[in-house]
């Protein structure tokens, strides 16, 4: 298996829409480099599975879980020693952003925006943020299989707003180094092969933006 460096990125984000893989990755990813493993705690949102269940009417309580329990994950990753070896999470804090966007209707999201912008300096930016990638139907299938009770009401439709919208985040993300893979073939997770293949890319990853198998390339400017 490839050799990668964990000097040579000390924080790595691991994004992408729900059902992508974010999370079996980042613990893959974290084992290897000998990582401290940071994830998103969505279950102990008590609001996400009535947000699953009705979108408009749980969105804005379910955001600001989300916002206040990300601060307190990024103020933990602040703490000068606390991380004496590399940093691996399954999310981005602005991501957060973008779900509210998404997700909340236009007064909510000005009082959201308030409330983000107040918090946001504290947030820290990674070495290298790896945007995974697929289509809706696949992204749904998994979801079905992994067969989360409280997800079962997520749509093709959603999933597409959501890849969407991860597109259109990433095209003007400019605060971290991007690599951007499709996961319709390539599995880094279940494959040991495709995993030394991601090492590799790690590897010799020159920046600022690479793309893998991607399905969605930006253009840089």
């Amino acid at each position: 298996m490839a050799a990668l460096d964990p000097r040579r990125f000390r924080h790595i984000a691991i994004e992408g829409p729900i059902g992508v893989g974010k999370t079996s990755l980042a613990r893959r990813l974290a084992a290897y480099l000998d990582a401290e493993l940071l994830l998103e705690r969505a279950d102990e949102n008590p609001f996400l599975a009535r947000f699953y269940a009705d979108m408009p009417g749980y969105a804005f309580q379910t955001q600001l879980y989300f916002l206040f329990q990300r601060v307190k994950q990024m103020q933990t990753a602040r703490q000068p020693g606390m991380f004496v070896n590399a940093l691996v999470a399954d999310f981005l804090f602005a991501k957060d952003a973008l779900f509210a966007r998404l997700n909340l209707n236009d007064d909510e999201y000005r009082l959201y925006t308030q409330m983000y912008a107040q918090v946001a300096p504290q947030a820290v930016e990674p070495d290298l943020v790896i945007w995974l990638q697929a289509a809706p139907d696949t992204l749904l299938q998994r979801i079905r299989r992994r067969a989360i009770r409280m997800e079962k009401d997520i749509d093709a439709a959603y999933l597409q707003r959501l890849c969407d919208a991860y597109a259109e985040h990433f095209h003007a993300y400019e605060s971290a180094p991007l690599l951007a893979i499709g996961t319709e073939q390539f599995n880094p997770v279940d494959s040991d092969a495709d995993f030394a293949t991601l090492l590799e890319r790690l590897a010799s990853f020159r920046g600022p933006r690479e793309f893998f198998d991607s399905h969605v390339e930006i253009a840089l400017g």
